[in-house]
């Protein structure tokens, strides 16, 4: 399983779409369709979440069933920033991917000693854990969760109204792309690429394996810390089911739509996904077996994502 990047078609295309997003607040708000711009963050949030996933899996070939520990880290880390007075996101943005990527550092270091179904159910006995614990802790909420007063402000700029909110994470997610593109091509991406292809030929060569893996690793868990927080904001709560290992179920099963190891992978699963929920939900209150089936056909007929009708392989 390679890492693919986009065609060369695609950097502008991404950028055609990118001004498109740039006036799509004014657009819903001059059509009286204010509220989709709240589902419009929600996408976002959930593609760079997707998309720090995609990282563990695309790059590393880590199949983690964890994630969502670092996700719902990232959003507790937002609502006590905001319980002890800190409600800039330029120091409680940064503080959440600090304190996602230690937990993944510390799930990581334990974790990737292991391979296979064990690395896949370790990283599930952890984020569990967390789960537990974040519930039976009364200082974070318990089952209820912490709420938060208010949105952040964003370097003095207000996020309370969803169009604020909406451009903070489509430029948290911009940057986030820019960054894993950077890293695909870089040393340390096709090292760890590489790694994933042939672990025992890099050790041999005297790559320290687990080094480059346990950093892809923490990298991604702080992505996901990000993503955390930026939900945090949309809700206005840091609930516990961020952290259940459904919401890594959910995560995976956007990656695997989207296209697992390619560069857009993760924000095309996020977008397939959740507009597919949001149109069955229309119809009926079983919308879940037209979205399971909906799900089966693109497993079937595009089992490489559908990313993979758009991009190209990086070897």
């Amino acid at each position: 399983m390679a890492f693919y990047r986009p065609a060369s078609y695609q950097k502008p295309l991404a950028l055609g779409l990118l001004m498109l997003l740039l006036v799509l607040p004014a657009v819903l708000e001059a059509t009286g369709q204010a509220f989709y711009i709240g589902f419009a963050t929600r996408i976002l949030i959930f593609a760079l979440a997707a998309s720090s996933l995609n990282l563990v899996l695309g790059f590393g070939g880590m199949f983690s069933l964890g994630h969502a520990a670092f996700f719902g880290a990232g959003a507790y880390v937002a609502a006590l920033c905001m319980e002890s007075g800190i409600s800039d996101a330029l120091l409680a943005f940064p503080l959440a991917m600090i304190v996602a990527g230690l937990l993944a550092l510390v799930v990581g270091a334990i974790s990737l000693r292991t391979r296979g179904v064990y690395f896949i159910m370790i990283t599930l006995a952890f984020a569990q854990m967390t789960y537990y614990l974040f519930v039976s802790a009364r200082v974070l909420g318990g089952d209820d969760g912490l709420p938060l007063a208010r949105r952040m402000t964003l370097g003095g700029l207000g996020l309370t109204s969803d169009g604020a909110l909406f451009y903070a994470a489509l430029g948290c997610l911009a940057l986030v792309m820019t960054f894993l593109g950077r890293l695909a091509d870089a040393r340390f991406g096709r090292t760890i690429q590489a790694i994933r292809e042939n672990e025992a030929r890099m050790e041999a060569l005297g790559y320290p394996v687990l080094r480059y893996r346990l950093v892809s690793f923490v990298l991604g868990g702080a992505l996901a810390g990000l993503a955390g927080a930026l939900l945090a904001n949309l809700t206005g709560l840091a609930s516990p089911n961020l952290l259940q290992w459904t919401q890594s179920g959910t995560l995976l099963v956007m990656v695997i739509i989207g296209g697992v190891g390619y560069l857009y992978g993760g924000v095309i699963g996020a977008l397939v996904l959740l507009c597919l929920e949001e149109v069955l939900a229309g119809f009926t209150l079983h919308w879940h077996i037209g979205l399971g089936l909906l799900l089966i056909g693109i497993v079937l007929f595009a089992p490489r994502g559908v990313a993979a009708r758009f991009g190209k392989s990086s070897g």
